[in-house]
């Protein structure tokens, strides 16, 4: 299945869709989506309406794993400079950045909290795998994230952006090394780097050293140049690549003066393209094996042959037979780091687990 578009926009939810959702160990293909699909901006409620009509979707097609967009819970701020294109004079306070940001704090979700709860009862109903971006509020400070979730309807945990880009700085937290998780799952080894995380070979190989097979990248990139490095990473790792991007017009985001677009000369007009997307699924030899797509809104769908993955590692295996410990090794620092801690509560309880820690059973 090359290409599905959605129709998201108006129907019923499907029923619960009797499936197994990968259980069967021994299966040797499995159904893919990529979800290329805007945020509905501010408002969460609706947006995960939204995600269940779609996960329904694409359940129906047979879809065992559903991927969504970076940030497609609480959205990605396209466009927004948050007052610091307006200033970075001390005297001016920013207050129209400031609640911008009020706004943008509110639409994010806690970790966990009701709507990861809610992602992992729409897991479990469709029976799909599901990693899903967002944007998690801890406190006041907000991070990008990517959650995972089983088709038995448990969350799994998350990974959180480990360096964010350029303005996105201003806004999000940074990740450490303690959220990095591959998990083992009767589909394959999943996992998943964020947008221009996937471009810091360090970090990927830390995913292939963990026997990564299925790599998730969400993304905002939509520029033609982001295939050639999903079409790298397919090759290097000798796994499957699922990107998933968002398809925005500027009507998908509140009107001005709520929200206004920055760096664009003026106000875009309601039906301009702001992201066209470029969702794509590239198999390890570097096949594209569905999109990309830059028409609209659309399920982008292919079934995964798990035996190209040892096809590929026969003459290129990047943490195996063609590496060089002796000479060039990684170490990775998987622990949290807080930045309060407090002695007696070390003392009285055990260490987190940390999301790095991928180790659930089925």
């Amino acid at each position: 299945m090359a290409l599905v578009t959605s129709g998201s926009g108006a129907g019923q939810v499907i029923a619960e869709v009797a499936m197994n959702g990968g259980a069967d160990p021994n299966a040797t293909t499995v159904r893919a989506t990529v979800v290329q699909a805007s945020t509905i901006f501010h408002d969460t409620p609706a947006t995960l309406d939204k995600a269940e009509r779609l996960i329904a979707e694409a359940a129906g097609y047979g879809s065992q794993l559903v991927v969504f967009p970076e940030a497609f819970i609480g959205g990605y701020p396209r466009g927004s400079t948050f007052g610091f294109g307006i200033s970075i004079s001390i005297i001016n306070p920013k207050d129209k950045g400031k609640e911008a940001f009020r706004r943008y704090h509110a639409a994010a979700i806690d970790v966990p909290g009701p709507e990861v709860s809610r992602l992992a009862a729409m897991a479990g109903k469709y029976k799909v795998f599901l990693v899903m971006g967002v944007i998690e509020r801890e406190g006041y400070t907000l991070y990008c994230s990517v959650l995972f979730f089983d088709p038995l309807g448990h969350y799994l945990g998350k990974h959180r952006k480990l360096m964010p880009t350029a303005l996105e700085r201003i806004i999000w937290g940074f990740g450490d090394g303690s959220t990095i998780p591959v998990y083992d799952t009767p589909l394959g080894k999943i996992g998943a780097l964020i947008c221009w995380e996937n471009k810091m070979p360090l970090l990927r190989t830390a995913l292939y050293g963990k026997g990564i097979e299925i790599y998730c990248a969400p993304t905002a990139d939509s520029r033609p140049v982001w295939q050639a490095s999903m079409t790298h990473i397919a090759l290097e790792g000798g796994c499957f690549v699922l990107s998933a991007n968002q398809f925005c017009r500027r009507k998908d985001y509140p009107p001005p003066p709520e929200y206004e677009f920055a760096g664009l000369g003026e106000e875009p007009s309601a039906d301009t393209v702001v992201c066209p997307g470029g969702s794509v699924i590239i198999s390890p030899s570097g096949e594209v094996l569905a999109g990309p797509n830059y028409e609209g809104e659309a399920l982008i769908t292919a079934d995964l042959d798990l035996g190209e993955i040892v096809r590929a590692k026969f003459d290129f295996d990047v943490v195996g037979h063609y590496s060089r410990p002796e000479v060039l090794s990684l170490v990775v620092n998987d622990q949290p780091h807080l930045p309060v801690s407090f002695t007696s509560a070390a003392e009285k309880t055990p260490a987190a687990k940390s999301d790095s820690d991928a180790t659930k059973s089925y």
